[in-house]
């Protein structure tokens, strides 16, 4: 699989990573086996990905001591990130960045993922009571121990702002970026980017690519709707985020096919193999050398279909009807 480097120490990755969490955490729980799931990321990695990307509150830590039995054995042959701040109870979840809890929290997930070293270290969120040049400070702390080898923040829940308002969707995420920066340098940033989902290429993925930060897009398949694979009105598990969201309403993922059938036409054009989902992940990593997506799945066949999309090259005219696609519809909250 092609490499990317990613931040100013050049971290060497896969050009397509796996997101963990659906293995152990939200999407149709029903279907997670732990079993399956051990399978699903020897085969990603076996097919040339090495990023995996968990975090602390997936179960909670269900997720990364499913990883953490991979990386006992193929150590050599993954980057792993995870993240720390968000703790999970009864019915909520809520920030934690105070700098003991961190130091806590990273010794923990070392613990768990069966390593002595993590590769990228992620804010999962801003602590609202704790300046996050503090958080930012304990966790620089880990590096210089050697527990950790970069930082990132995660910004997977910035949501556009209202429209005729102005406001980017990621201006707040922008602005705990400066401060951070001034503190240790930031080696990357995870944030949702796909096809139907473009926020972040107003501001946020230029302002990574001229301070050499590499950008993380999380959901690149827009959970599951751009593979083409979902069905209007089937429903979701009553636990599944998506059974709550907006665009995944019957009516909004009528209303939003015509951006699979796009998806589609371009496949067509490459091949009778080539997946509407491996397009949209084309997509994403064309959007600079900086960007790795890091589609999400529990099952051996899409983790592989997936790392096969890093091979798929999209031509003019394929991003000209990309581009011409609808906007999307529905709103996100």
């Amino acid at each position: 699989m092609e490499r990317r480097t990613i931040g100013a120490t050049a971290l060497d990755v896969g050009a397509i990573g796996l997101g963990c969490m659906p293995m152990s955490w939200a999407y149709s729980r029903s279907q997670q086996r732990g079993d399956r799931s051990l399978r699903t990321v020897h085969a990603a990695l076996d097919a040339g990905v090495n990023l995996l990307d968990t975090a602390d509150m997936y179960g909670p830590f269900t997720n990364e001591l499913l990883v953490g039995r991979v990386l006992k054995e193929r150590r050599a042959d993954a980057f792993v990130s995870t993240k720390c701040g968000l703790l999970v109870g009864d019915q909520h979840v809520v920030a934690n960045g105070r700098p003991g809890y961190v130091r806590r929290a990273c010794d923990a997930s070392l613990r768990r993922l069966q390593t002595d070293v993590i590769d990228l270290y992620q804010l999962h969120r801003a602590d609202p009571e704790v300046p996050v040049e503090e958080t930012w400070g304990a966790m620089a702390e880990l590096v210089s121990a050697g527990k950790v080898r970069a930082l990132g923040l995660c910004a997977v829940g910035a949501r556009p702002g209202r429209r005729g308002t102005g406001r980017d969707a990621h201006e707040g995420t922008i602005r705990q970026l400066e401060r951070i920066q001034q503190v240790f340098p930031v080696a990357a940033v995870e944030a949702e980017l796909s096809v139907w989902s473009q926020e972040a290429l107003a501001r946020l993925l230029p302002w990574c690519a001229a301070r050499g930060v590499g950008f993380l897009a999380a959901m690149p398949l827009g959970s599951g709707f751009l593979t083409g694979t979902l069905t209007p009105g089937g429903g979701f598990e009553p636990d599944d985020p998506r059974a709550r969201h907006p665009r995944f309403t019957a009516e909004m993922m009528a209303a939003n096919q015509p951006l699979v059938a796009g998806l589609r036409r371009v496949a067509a054009r490459h091949g009778a193999d080539v997946t509407p989902a491996q397009v949209a992940l084309a997509w994403v990593l064309g959007r600079g050398r900086h960007v790795v997506p890091v589609p999400g799945t529990k099952r051996e066949h899409w983790a592989v279909e997936n790392a096969a999309a890093a091979s798929l090259r999209l031509t003019a005219e394929d991003l000209t009807e990309i581009a011409a696609l609808p906007a999307p519809r529905g709103s996100w909250d």
